[in-house]
């Protein structure tokens, strides 16, 4: 038994930081987009969509067929049931939203808006299936909500543009759907589920797009939006986030809403404003702080459960 003990410890140890190495590096990634969809010239924002999408639709794809194989891919999609559905029309509308977002407001706004998906989950677990909610989860709530507020009213000053704003918020409303359907339903693939969301916001900006003609240039870029931004992203989150704890996951992956404005401000010099920096820093320290806690509690419970 010690013998085992020995060789498994280490693996575990290997797994812990490859999750974090994965998870990091998907907020990484992800934390490019707002720069990578600056240099896209393309005008209409249901083209950008239906290329995007295509591509991290194609790169998923062929992720999961060299991962599991055609038989356990195909096996996936099968089984994801009404649950794998529902998160991939979430996934859908929030990508989509995301990319026409971008024409109206600033990256800051919505990355850090998004940012507030889980707390959101949260409260909407409460409503919906009556999930019980801790009085630190209720503080951060309402913290966030009046980060969220402060960052939203630029768009009643004329500085921000309303359906920006608004567009950032049903992206949060999406994720947090998202989120509660999981967390509910922890049979769902989400590999195959996103992979399936963003063929279908693929399929729907084909119809809604103008013309689907691009420059060399901006396939370019719309491909490095689309397969490695979004899809690859998207496989080290799903990879990683099953090797560490949620709430470490969460915390790693705050790294996207930091890094993203910051990559937008040295490359395209676009400032956010003052409502958006005192927002964000509200929402950014509130989550932050609702992260830890919440780790530290984890493994509070951890080191005081029996073990088997």
């Amino acid at each position: 038994m010690a013998q085992t003990h020995a060789i498994t410890a280490p693996a575990r140890a290997t797994d812990f930081r490859l999750g974090i190495l994965l998870v990091a590096g998907a907020a990484l990634t992800w934390s490019f987009g707002g720069t990578i969809a600056r240099f896209i010239t393309v005008q209409d924002s249901w083209t950008i969509v239906c290329w995007r999408a295509g591509f991290s639709a194609s790169f998923l794809m062929l992720f999961m067929l060299l991962r599991d194989g055609p038989r356990d891919t195909v096996a996936m999609f099968r089984n994801m049931g009404l649950a794998g559905l529902g998160v991939a029309c979430c996934f859908g509308i929030a990508s989509s939203a995301f990319v026409v977002a971008l024409q109206h407001t600033t990256v800051a706004n919505i990355l850090l808006i998004q940012a507030a998906a889980p707390l959101f989950a949260a409260m909407m677990a409460w409503a919906i299936f009556g999930e019980k909610v801790n009085a630190a989860t209720w503080i951060a709530i309402a913290v966030v909500i009046c980060g969220v507020a402060i960052m939203v009213s630029s768009s009643f000053s004329g500085t921000i543009s309303p359906l920006g704003d608004g567009l950032a918020l049903l992206i949060t409303v999406m994720f947090s759907i998202a989120i509660v359907i999981t967390r509910h339903s922890p049979h769902v693939r989400m590999t195959a589920a996103v992979c399936l969301g963003t063929g279908m916001a693929c399929a729907a900006a084909f119809f809604l797009s103008g013309s689907l003609a691009v420059s060399a240039a901006d396939l370019g870029w719309l491909f490095l939006f689309g397969a490695v931004n979004l899809g690859m992203g998207l496989a080290m989150f799903v990879t990683g986030a099953r090797l560490v704890p949620a709430a470490l996951a969460a915390l790693v992956s705050t790294l996207e809403p930091v890094l993203g404005p910051i990559w937008v401000w040295l490359i395209h010099a676009e400032v956010p404003g003052p409502r958006t920096l005192v927002g964000g820093a509200i929402v950014f320290v509130a989550l932050l702080i609702h992260i830890l806690t919440d780790w530290q509690r984890q493994k509070q419970l951890q080191r005081t459960s029996p073990t088997p």
